[in-house]
């Protein structure tokens, strides 16, 4: 199998972190290895039950996987793991339409299930809570937000122990102004307020976790991650407990350079 050779690899944790040199190679590698994950997967049980993130941040990484070769996709079930309110199911913005565009179009996985708070929040949360307790999740693929957020579980909200599988939030202001750095949004002010949100105990129950964080507008989040005592002060922290987590960054984001 191809293989893209980081420059740098260190544990921190149980968490095992790859540096390559830009944001082209760390999603290709992070493609190719999470590719192998699932085929392993497949190889040995009859259906494989993925969460996947909508954010620029996934882009390389969603085109590489897109790509690979000999996936039975018919057999894979999707998630997404966070979806605002308040937005049109076909808004450009809405995190469905991103990975409908980005990655299931062209896959076409034998089931998406699709976020809907149009629905209503309380009875939405209920229902996809549902679907992802019918059986084991196997892979996530997640990125870090700037404040260290997983999914929409932001400082004020996140919960370690969360009881809730799915839960309603507030967003908070360093998260609202990330999706317009990101250039999802043209103001503050078109940025929704609210979001459903897979919680974190739900992300970690995985067997595979994939964590794609370029750019450099993530290497305080990253140097967080990495060296601050674990706390929902900066949730992605909790990632250096899990079993197997493989955090893929580059240069940028890591903060340093190596020749």
């Amino acid at each position: 199998m191809l293989t893209i050779k980081p420059i740098h690899t260190e544990l921190s944790g149980a968490m095992l972190v790859r540096v390559y040199q830009n944001r082209a190679q760390l999603g290709a590698a992070a493609g190719l290895e999470a590719a192998g994950a699932i085929r392993a997967l497949l190889a040995s049980k009859a259906q494989v039950r993925i969460i996947f993130a909508a954010a620029p941040s996934q882009n390389e990484f969603l085109a590489e996987l897109a790509a690979a070769k000999d996936l039975d996709w018919s057999r894979i079930t999707a998630f997404h793991m966070d979806e605002y309110t308040g937005l049109a199911a076909d808004s450009p913005q809405s995190f469905g339409a991103f990975l409908r565009k980005a990655l299931f179009n062209k896959v076409r996985p034998g089931t998406v299930h699709y976020l809907n708070p149009a629905a209503g929040a309380e009875a939405e949360c209920r229902r996809y809570g549902r679907l992802l307790a019918e059986a084991p999740i196997d892979i996530v693929c997640l990125g870090i937000g700037e404040n260290g957020h997983l999914a929409f579980n932001d400082p004020p909200v996140a919960d370690f122990a969360d009881p809730l599988p799915v839960k309603l939030v507030d967003l908070d202001d360093i998260c609202r102004r990330q999706q317009v750095n990101d250039g999802c949004f043209d103001s503050l002010e078109e940025v929704p307020q609210q979001a459903l949100t897979l919680t974190i105990p739900v992300l970690l129950s995985a067997q595979w976790l994939f964590c794609m964080v370029p750019g450099v507008s993530k290497r305080g989040a990253v140097t967080r991650t990495l060296h601050e005592s674990v706390s929902t002060a900066c949730p992605s922290t909790i990632l250096r407990g899990h079993g197997d987590c493989r955090m893929f960054v580059d240069t940028d984001s890591f903060g340093e350079v190596f020749s």
